[in-house]
């Protein structure tokens, strides 16, 4: 099935729902580099029959959705180095991304889930457009503090390895970036990464998007005061064994946010596996439950 797109923010989003427009809205936000497919359809589904109205979008330069392909590339060497000066945007604005999406779906707010650049997109919603926001869920994010969170070593080589030349080196690549960053205490699903990692690159496939999106979240600065004033149910999740965005990040998070719950996910990765889906739609429903209380008492 066609996802459906919607005009955003000067861009064109693609999207996708599950479950009915009447139960409350989940926005689900996705990662560095990567398609809205990555949110498993299985996931989807059951975040669906809790009783949620689940979205999920390619963000700008992925997947379906705008690529700004007439801006620069920037050069990764000189970002990771400390040099943003190369930025074409910022994550304010795929944060208004978000927000103008949820105008075109009708939607006044709705509970934010977000996994890790998602999470960070998600926390700028809550800061930039706090009416927009019932809940949030940051899974496996950071504050943007150099000091927190940052990758493994050899995470970040992982990260930056050179581009492939083609659909299969394309799928290997993405096949050996998940299997370092999975989860260790769960199972590996080889098969499944493998068929995403093609499927995607059908999709679309535009290593100077991620480098847009990469510079994007090094230019946004620290977020850590700014998440001090964010006034609604808030839960971090994080895994103990994640090395693309470490546990400091996650423990930051929630200390940052009044209020915030943390859940600290032993074996966990930088990954969702499917042994933590039941454990995942439980956490994201009595937050969303919270949530909804709130926007009814205010």
């Amino acid at each position: 099935m066609e996802p459906y797109t919607a005009e955003a923010n000067g861009l064109t989003l693609a999207y996708e729902t599950f479950g009915e427009e009447g139960d409350p809205p989940v926005l689900l936000i996705m990662g560095l580099g990567t398609q809205m497919i990555f949110w498993d359809d299985g996931l989807c589904e059951a975040l669906a029959a809790s009783g949620l109205y689940v979205v999920r979008f390619d963000n700008r330069d992925v997947g379906l959705s705008s690529h700004l392909d007439q801006a620069p590339v920037p050069d990764l060497a000189a970002v990771t180095a400390g040099d943003t000066s190369g930025a074409v945007y910022t994550l304010d604005d795929m944060a208004d991304d978000t927000v103008s999406l949820l105008d075109a779906l009708g939607l006044d707010s709705a509970h934010l889930v977000g996994v890790s650049m998602g999470g960070m997109i998600a926390q700028t919603v809550a800061i930039l457009h706090p009416a927009r926001v019932r809940s949030l869920v940051s899974i496996m994010s950071t504050t943007g503090d150099p000091a927190v969170g940052q990758p493994t070593d050899e995470a970040m080589q992982a990260l930056l390895a050179p581009m492939p030349r083609g659909r299969q080196e394309a799928i290997e690549r993405t096949v050996r970036t998940w299997r370092f960053i999975a989860s260790p205490g769960f199972e590996w699903n080889e098969d499944r990464v493998r068929d995403l990692a093609g499927l995607a690159y059908d999709r679309a496939y535009d290593p100077a998007g991620f480098a847009r999106q990469l510079t994007a979240i090094l230019a946004s600065g620290d977020r850590t005061e700014q998440l001090e004033t964010v006034d609604v149910p808030t839960v971090v999740i994080h895994g103990d064994a994640d090395p693309l965005v470490t546990p400091s990040g996650g423990e930051a998070t929630a200390a940052a946010v009044p209020g915030a719950e943390l859940v600290t996910i032993e074996g966990m990765g930088h990954d969702v596996p499917r042994e933590l889906w039941e454990r995942l739609v439980e956490i994201i429903g009595e937050t969303v439950e919270r949530g909804e209380e709130a926007s009814v008492e205010a």
